[in-house]
């Protein structure tokens, strides 16, 4: 198969590496392979082993490889919300004394400039979202090129991530043999193919729920306003299962995807299945109703920390609701549990792509979307960062779209909206630990005895 119009997104989370080739050769972006393989040498989506990581890394992508009969040339890579601040960046120069038509040099040097004047010592620019630019102080524009100016300026937000862990990202990828050409926020990623242009502009809210955390991004007027991270996920579900049941972490991943329920009230005592106990000689019967409620004692918890901030900031207020992507809402009857928990409209994501209805390739099949959607004069800014040769050779790719349908919005708040974001996600990791295994008095006996095995 030709290659020369394929993207692949990347998605390295806490459990699993999840990788999605799509094409753009018909001016419409299709996805023609996807591949899942266990994640070793991450945790709380953070690389803890470089080499461990680069070698799932490596096994995904060349069994994408494998199953397209292609080679996974231009790579986008997701970065977690955990890991990102957002920053008001401003630059201005001058372009000519006598007036002189703006061109891309210029573009880019008045970006260079905002990025220098915002960044910190121990951050790496992810991405520069330019609001707009101004054309000799007065006039606004979306993109000042071919226009005639003495001065340019621009106005946007940087959103940066730690300098020692986008390296070992990036060293984890060149280390698995392979080169990425940038990096994209995953919010902005997910809102890109789980939110629709209405949901996006009119406020809605992301809950993507991991392996290792669990994630709640509030999207309004296409922005990133507010997100909280809890260092729980899908793994802590697997582990409480093999607590309480006494049998392998594997078992019990293998129980919670085939019996499991994250609503109680959605199963049956008389519904039992077989589970293989440690040290039994043989399996024992459990039914449906006792796993779910070890299930919903720990979603409970995730969302019981995770709603105190939404509902500070007046996020289930906003009209699109909630929108619930990431491997563990694969559990039957999340949904349910959400939607009773917050008292709000939820549903659950489903991908546009014929034959990708699998939650689990949400951030990956969404930096592709991302990028896919970039106008041009985002790509020129973002050339600052990466360097033309990696954004042009993505941008080549997609020239082919005439359809642009996420084009950055201006925003009045800013400075506000970036403090917010920034110090919610500092407040939410430290209430995150200080909240950690506490549960509401008005949960069932059950889980109440359930929480002795984690607290």
């Amino acid at each position: 198969m030709e290659t020369k119009d394929l993207l692949v997104g990347l998605d390295i989370g806490t459990t699993s590496v999840k990788a999605v080739l799509a094409s753009s050769e018909t001016g419409k972006l299709r996805v023609i392979g996807t591949c899942c393989e266990a994640t070793k040498g991450m945790r709380h989506g953070k690389i803890v082993d470089i080499e461990q990581t680069a070698n799932s890394i490596k096994k995904v992508l060349n069994g994408l490889s494998q199953k397209t009969n292609t080679t996974c040339d231009y790579l986008i890579t997701a970065v977690p919300a955990n890991m990102l601040q957002l920053e008001s960046a401003h630059g201005l120069i001058n372009v000519g004394e006598q007036g002189k038509e703006v061109d891309e040099n210029d573009v880019r040097r008045v970006v260079s400039v905002a990025i220098k004047s915002s960044i910190k010592d121990t951050r790496q620019a992810i991405t520069f979202l330019p609001s707009k630019f101004l054309i000799d102080g007065r006039t606004d524009v979306d993109d000042p090129r071919k226009m005639i100016a003495h001065s340019l300026e621009v106005h946007g937000v940087l959103v940066t991530a730690p300098i020692s862990d986008l390296h070992n990202i990036s060293r984890a990828i060149e280390r698995a043999g392979y080169n990425n050409k940038f990096f994209v926020p995953t919010p902005l990623g997910i809102a890109n193919v789980a939110l629709d242009e209405g949901e996006r502009t009119f406020g809605s809210i992301i809950l993507d729920m991991g392996g290792g955390i669990t994630t709640a991004t509030v999207i309004h007027e296409n922005k990133i306003k507010y997100a909280t991270i809890d260092l729980e996920g899908g793994s802590d579900v697997t582990k409480d299962i093999s607590v309480v049941l006494n049998t392998s972490l594997d078992e019990a991943e293998k129980i919670k995807r085939d019996f499991g329920y994250a609503d109680p009230e959605l199963t049956s005592k008389e519904d039992k299945f077989p589970v293989n106990v440690v040290g039994a000689n043989a399996p024992k019967m459990i039914d449906e109703e006792y796993l779910s409620e070890i299930i919903s004692a720990r979603l409970h918890q995730i969302l019981d920390r995770v709603g105190k901030g939404l509902k500070e900031h007046a996020a289930f207020n906003l009209p699109g609701g909630i929108v619930i992507t990431g491997g563990n809402s694969e559990i039957q009857g999340t949904d349910d549990l959400v939607k009773n928990s917050y008292n709000i409209k939820v549903k659950m994501y489903q991908s546009g792509q014929p034959g990708l209805k699998n939650a689990i390739y949400a951030v990956a099949l969404g930096v592709i979307t991302y990028a896919y959607n970039l106008s041009d004069i985002n790509y020129l800014a973002n050339s600052v960062i990466y360097g033309s040769q990696h954004t042009d050779d993505v941008k080549d790719i997609i020239s082919k779209s005439k359809s642009v349908f996420f084009k950055k919005q201006r925003s009045e708040d800013e400075n506000n909206r970036e403090l917010e974001y920034n110090d919610n996600i500092q407040q939410g990791s430290h209430e995150d630990d200080a909240n950690n295994g506490k549960v509401k008095k008005e949960r069932k006996s059950f889980i109440d005895f359930i929480k002795k095995f984690f607290d």
